[in-house]
């Protein structure tokens, strides 16, 4: 029991950095606009997370840095969820093209600040203040589901929570109700007033500034710092829990714990002798030879929104 309660703990925390991301991913392709840079969202979330958090504990704020940390990476991202928008909304560019040059322009220009303000170093400072576990009181105390739900990050309960307020925007508000018209047909949302390509650049900056948040876990837990390797495709894992999940924020953040669990099952395997004998690459290629056969699947059974990837041109409707 002890095992399987250690296996759903794990599942959880390493889904919250792709709930995050395929939440971000949810709210900007749901208007419209295909957000291939959930990976150099993220990769800016954990470098500004790490950064900001370093430079707070230096400035003696202790147990308050790593909540900056966030702040910083929802902030820092906007830079790059800027650039997919002017490129996308403004410019009208090939919207893939965008974001996979918001994924290489974050990773490359990450690195570098590293070590322009590192003196060199491929990595940044071990961070000395960063999410511990929390129990919640007397849920965490029950057998094995107290081990395994009620005993997680911080940032685990946030991911929930944003779970259900992106839903509640999404399908309960009317400016969800605008969202999902925007993506679906955005002549007819124009047509009845709806600001198509306001409301698409609004969605771009916050769906940026939520998946940075799916970076800023990475560092701000397990990692406790960044590197180069820090992300590692799961912006990638995001985009495909965005498209198994169908656009839906649930439907993705179920998909999201199914992937976080292919990542527990790794390393719940490993401690095993019998897993000696196959090579430890193999266990870490689990989680993206799923999103890979999720992907064989699943997309052809999926819909995405009408206008997906579809530039709107208001002088033209």
């Amino acid at each position: 029991m002890d095992i399987l309660a250690n296996l759903l703990n794990g599942t959880f925390v390493f889904a919250t950095a792709l709930i995050f991301a395929s939440l971000g991913g949810v709210i900007v392709e749901r208007t419209g606009v295909i957000n291939l840079g959930l990976e150099g969202f993220m990769v800016s979330g954990a470098f500004s997370a790490a950064i900001t958090t370093h430079y707070a504990e230096s400035a003696g704020l202790g147990g308050a840095s790593p909540w900056l940390g966030l702040l910083g990476a929802m902030i820092f991202t906007l830079i790059f969820s800027g650039i997919h928008a002017l490129a996308s909304i403004k410019f009208k560019a090939n919207q893939v093209i965008s974001g996979i040059v918001v994924n290489l322009l974050a990773a490359s220009s990450t690195f570098f600040m590293v070590k322009l303000l590192f003196e060199g170093a491929a990595e940044t400072p071990i961070i000395d203040h960063v999410f511990h576990k929390w129990s919640i009181p007397f849920l965490s105390d029950i057998p094995f589901l107290g081990n395994a739900f009620f005993t997680a990050y911080p940032t685990t309960f946030i991911a929930y929570i944003f779970v259900f307020v992106v839903w509640f925007v999404m399908y309960k508000t009317p400016l969800g109700l605008r969202m999902r018209a925007v993506g679906e047909h955005p002549g007819a949302a124009d047509t009845a007033g709806v600001k198509v390509n306001r409301l698409r650049t609004l969605s771009i900056l916050v769906g940026g500034s939520v998946a940075a948040l799916g970076g800023a876990t990475v560092a701000l837990t397990a990692n406790s710092s960044f590197a180069q390797n820090t992300i590692s495709g799961q912006g990638f894992i995001a985009l495909a829990a965005v498209i198994f999940g169908k656009w839906n924020p649930v439907g993705a953040f179920g998909a999201a714990i199914f992937f976080g669990f292919a990542q527990a099952l790794k390393d719940q395997v490993v401690i095993y002798d019998w897993a000696s004998n196959i090579p430890t690459e193999v266990f870490y290629m689990l989680p993206y030879l799923l999103t890979l056969l999720v992907l064989l699947f699943a997309v052809g059974r999926s819909s995405g929104p009408s206008a997906l990837g579809e530039p709107y041109d208001p002088g033209k409707r």
